[in-house]
Protein backbone atom coordinates (compact mmCIF):
# COMPACT_ATOMS: atom_id res chain seq x y z
CA UNK A 1 0.00 0.00 0.00
CA UNK A 2 1.58 3.36 -1.00
CA UNK A 3 0.88 6.88 0.36
CA UNK A 4 1.17 10.27 -0.91
CA UNK A 5 2.78 11.39 2.71
CA UNK A 6 6.07 11.64 2.98
CA UNK A 7 8.26 9.14 4.99
CA UNK A 8 11.46 10.52 6.97
CA UNK A 9 13.58 8.60 8.46
CA UNK A 10 13.22 7.17 11.86
CA UNK A 11 16.49 8.42 13.54
CA UNK A 12 15.58 6.74 16.75
CA UNK A 13 15.52 9.91 18.92
CA UNK A 14 13.82 9.98 22.31
CA UNK A 15 11.24 12.41 22.30
CA UNK A 16 11.67 12.85 26.59
CA UNK A 17 15.11 13.61 25.80
CA UNK A 18 14.63 15.70 22.40
CA UNK A 19 12.00 17.68 25.24
CA UNK A 20 15.16 17.83 27.81
CA UNK A 21 17.41 18.86 24.83
CA UNK A 22 14.81 21.44 23.69
CA UNK A 23 14.85 22.98 27.34
CA UNK A 24 18.42 23.77 27.99
CA UNK A 25 18.76 25.52 24.20
CA UNK A 26 15.51 27.08 24.72
CA UNK A 27 16.99 28.40 28.36
CA UNK A 28 20.42 29.00 26.73
CA UNK A 29 19.71 31.25 24.11
CA UNK A 30 17.34 33.09 26.43
CA UNK A 31 20.04 33.90 29.07
CA UNK A 32 22.05 35.80 25.93
CA UNK A 33 19.00 36.85 24.60
CA UNK A 34 18.10 38.80 27.96
CA UNK A 35 21.69 39.68 28.77
CA UNK A 36 22.02 41.25 25.40
CA UNK A 37 19.35 43.60 26.29
CA UNK A 38 19.71 43.80 30.03
CA UNK A 39 23.49 45.00 29.71
CA UNK A 40 22.33 47.35 27.07
CA UNK A 41 19.42 48.48 29.12
CA UNK A 42 21.69 51.17 31.84
CA UNK A 43 23.49 52.50 28.90
CA UNK A 44 21.15 53.23 26.06
CA UNK A 45 22.69 56.11 24.90
CA UNK A 46 26.00 54.26 24.12
CA UNK A 47 23.92 51.67 22.02
CA UNK A 48 22.51 53.86 20.57
CA UNK A 49 25.76 55.59 19.39
CA UNK A 50 27.37 52.46 18.89
CA UNK A 51 24.60 51.59 16.41
CA UNK A 52 24.72 55.03 14.75
CA UNK A 53 28.73 54.73 14.47
CA UNK A 54 28.15 51.30 12.93
CA UNK A 55 25.73 52.39 10.47
CA UNK A 56 27.30 55.76 9.48
CA UNK A 57 28.02 54.77 5.93
CA UNK A 58 24.78 53.51 5.52
CA UNK A 59 21.64 55.23 3.79
CA UNK A 60 19.45 55.44 6.65
CA UNK A 61 19.04 58.75 8.58
CA UNK A 62 20.71 58.49 12.15
CA UNK A 63 17.69 59.10 13.83
CA UNK A 64 16.24 55.78 12.28
CA UNK A 65 18.95 53.78 13.75
CA UNK A 66 18.82 55.17 17.30
CA UNK A 67 14.71 54.59 17.10
CA UNK A 68 16.37 51.21 16.37
CA UNK A 69 18.46 51.01 18.76
CA UNK A 70 16.04 51.31 21.22
CA UNK A 71 13.54 48.95 19.64
CA UNK A 72 16.45 46.01 19.59
CA UNK A 73 17.47 46.54 23.76
CA UNK A 74 13.39 45.76 24.69
CA UNK A 75 13.25 43.10 21.67
CA UNK A 76 15.83 41.52 23.17
CA UNK A 77 15.30 41.80 26.94
CA UNK A 78 11.66 40.79 26.39
CA UNK A 79 11.85 37.93 23.92
CA UNK A 80 14.95 36.48 26.21
CA UNK A 81 12.54 37.02 29.41
CA UNK A 82 10.00 34.88 27.53
CA UNK A 83 12.18 32.13 26.20
CA UNK A 84 14.10 31.32 29.46
CA UNK A 85 10.37 30.60 31.10
CA UNK A 86 8.98 29.13 27.78
CA UNK A 87 5.93 31.50 28.17
CA UNK A 88 4.42 32.07 24.65
CA UNK A 89 7.55 30.93 23.07
CA UNK A 90 6.16 30.34 19.48
CA UNK A 91 5.61 34.11 19.84
CA UNK A 92 8.66 34.68 21.15
CA UNK A 93 10.37 32.92 18.51
CA UNK A 94 8.60 34.79 15.74
CA UNK A 95 9.26 37.88 17.49
CA UNK A 96 13.08 36.99 17.29
CA UNK A 97 13.22 36.35 13.92
CA UNK A 98 11.49 39.88 12.90
CA UNK A 99 14.86 41.24 15.32
CA UNK A 100 16.99 39.27 13.12
CA UNK A 101 15.23 40.14 10.21
CA UNK A 102 15.93 43.85 10.51
CA UNK A 103 19.29 43.27 12.15
CA UNK A 104 20.31 41.10 9.13
CA UNK A 105 19.14 43.97 7.25
CA UNK A 106 21.44 46.80 8.93
CA UNK A 107 24.60 44.90 8.76
CA UNK A 108 24.07 43.67 5.12
CA UNK A 109 23.91 47.34 4.22
CA UNK A 110 26.91 48.18 5.28
CA UNK A 111 28.34 44.56 4.14
CA UNK A 112 29.38 43.25 7.35
CA UNK A 113 29.90 40.03 6.37
CA UNK A 114 31.31 38.75 9.86
CA UNK A 115 28.69 40.10 11.66
CA UNK A 116 26.00 38.48 9.55
CA UNK A 117 27.42 35.07 9.35
CA UNK A 118 26.90 35.53 13.19
CA UNK A 119 23.67 36.63 13.00
CA UNK A 120 22.46 33.28 10.88
CA UNK A 121 23.44 31.47 14.16
CA UNK A 122 20.81 33.09 15.91
CA UNK A 123 18.88 32.50 13.18
CA UNK A 124 18.98 28.84 12.63
CA UNK A 125 18.68 28.65 16.37
CA UNK A 126 15.30 30.47 16.01
CA UNK A 127 14.22 28.20 13.01
CA UNK A 128 15.38 25.40 15.72
CA UNK A 129 13.04 26.74 18.67
CA UNK A 130 10.32 27.71 16.27
CA UNK A 131 10.30 24.52 14.22
CA UNK A 132 10.39 22.43 17.52
CA UNK A 133 7.80 24.38 19.77
CA UNK A 134 6.25 20.69 19.93
CA UNK A 135 9.00 19.22 22.28
CA UNK A 136 8.49 22.52 24.46
CA UNK A 137 7.17 20.22 27.41
CA UNK A 138 9.30 21.32 30.29
CA UNK A 139 7.57 25.20 29.83
CA UNK A 140 4.92 27.33 30.87
CA UNK A 141 3.26 26.95 28.15
CA UNK A 142 3.09 23.12 28.52
CA UNK A 143 1.77 24.13 32.14
CA UNK A 144 -0.43 27.14 31.05
CA UNK A 145 -1.57 26.09 27.88
CA UNK A 146 -1.33 22.18 27.66
CA UNK A 147 1.68 20.74 25.21
CA UNK A 148 1.53 18.72 21.66
CA UNK A 149 4.84 17.06 22.09
CA UNK A 150 5.03 13.87 20.09
CA UNK A 151 1.69 15.03 18.00
CA UNK A 152 -0.55 14.30 20.40
CA UNK A 153 -2.23 16.54 22.39
CA UNK A 154 -1.11 17.00 25.82
CA UNK A 155 -3.05 17.52 29.37
CA UNK A 156 -4.42 21.43 29.32
CA UNK A 157 -4.52 21.49 32.96
CA UNK A 158 -5.57 25.34 32.89
CA UNK A 159 -8.36 24.24 30.49
CA UNK A 160 -9.51 21.22 32.74
CA UNK A 161 -9.65 23.31 35.53
CA UNK A 162 -11.70 25.72 33.66
CA UNK A 163 -14.19 23.40 32.31
CA UNK A 164 -14.51 21.44 35.63
CA UNK A 165 -15.52 25.04 37.47
CA UNK A 166 -17.69 25.70 33.84
CA UNK A 167 -19.35 22.50 33.66
CA UNK A 168 -20.01 22.71 37.14
CA UNK A 169 -21.88 25.67 36.87
CA UNK A 170 -23.54 24.94 33.77
CA UNK A 171 -24.38 21.51 35.81
CA UNK A 172 -25.92 24.07 38.81
CA UNK A 173 -27.54 26.48 36.65
CA UNK A 174 -29.50 23.76 34.48
CA UNK A 175 -31.92 22.05 37.23
CA UNK A 176 -33.48 25.88 37.04
CA UNK A 177 -33.86 26.04 33.76
CA UNK A 178 -37.10 24.81 32.46
CA UNK A 179 -37.21 22.09 30.12
CA UNK A 180 -40.89 22.66 28.39
CA UNK A 181 -40.81 25.96 27.65
CA UNK A 182 -43.34 26.35 24.80
CA UNK A 183 -44.95 23.01 25.15
CA UNK A 184 -48.00 24.34 27.12
CA UNK A 185 -48.53 27.60 24.75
Amino acid sequence: MTTNQPQGPNVGLNPQNVSLAYLFLRIIFGISFFNAGFTRLFDIPGFMDAMAGAMADAWMPEALVRITAVGVVFVELIVGALLILGLFTRGAAIAGFCLMAVLMYGVTIVQDWGTAGSQLIYNVIFFILLAGVSFNRYSLDAMLFGSKAEGTPGERPLESAMRFVLGKQKRDRSKYKPTNLGKNL
